[in-house]
């Protein structure tokens, strides 16, 4: 039996079954996911002093709204900080206590992490498997790539004030630039939100930095932040 043929000399089968893969591909491609995750374009200018928790919220919040990212607007976001007890009886924050349940999508698609446990690697096996925020899935909210490791200017390292598995240091150092108010004294703890350089590859807890504008960039920062969205 001989093939119909078409205006190009195609096989008519060929034809056919073409069109059945390209609408089969079609109903099965998942529709992208909104984005519940980004990093700062940009940091407070001021150095580690956000204005507390309050101000780096506000600062994820807005940067979330102007970003056109559809739903982003209606969402609350929460930055990925956190902050240690002080004096006078205000308690400590875990920056994963913070960020809602998961789970958390990038601004271009890809799925950071499913949840909580699965972000800081909270059992052995999922530590093994690893959550997947790395250069090629954590973005700004505009969707464009954040400086990284041999890129200039370097712009890897992230404010967390963190240790590894996401919550607030207990010891009298600090840890966190005076609960994020200050652009001077103290230290902040920064992650890598590229997996590279320094020796350490944490995303959440590679080194220390000072609290200024220049101390952040001397180390390879600009005061950028990790962004949550804590409702779906």
């Amino acid at each position: 039996m001989k093939a119909t043929k078409l205006f190009s000399g195609m096989p008519m089968f060929l034809v056919l079954g073409s069109s059945f893969a390209v609408a089969q591909q079609n109903q099965t491609k998942a529709p992208q996911q909104p984005m519940s995750f980004f990093i700062t374009s940009t940091g407070s200018g001021n150095g580690a002093n956000l204005g507390g928790l309050a101000g780096a919220d506000a600062l994820c919040q807005r940067l979330a709204s102007g970003s056109g990212a559809p739903g982003a607007s209606s969402r609350t976001w929460h930055a990925y900080l956190s902050t240690q007890t002080q004096s006078g009886g205000q308690a400590a924050v875990n920056a994963r206590d913070r960020i809602g349940t998961g789970p958390w999508y990038g601004p271009k698609g890809a799925k950071i992490a499913e949840n909580v446990a699965d972000l800081h690697g909270d059992t052995l096996d999922i530590a093994r498997l690893g959550n997947n925020l790395t250069k090629a899935t954590a973005f700004t909210e505009k969707g464009e790539p954040v400086k990284g490791f041999g890129d200039t200017p370097n712009q890897h390292d992230i404010l967390t004030g963190s240790q590894p598995d996401g919550r607030a240091y207990a010891d009298t150092a600090d840890h966190t630039c005076k609960n994020w108010s200050s652009g001077a004294e103290g230290t902040a703890q920064l992650g890598h939100f590229d997996r590279t350089g320094g020796g350490n590859t944490s995303w959440n807890s590679a080194h220390p930095s000072g609290c200024s504008q220049e101390n952040l960039v001397s180390t390879g920062g600009a005061g950028l932040l990790y962004c949550f969205a804590i409702n779906q």
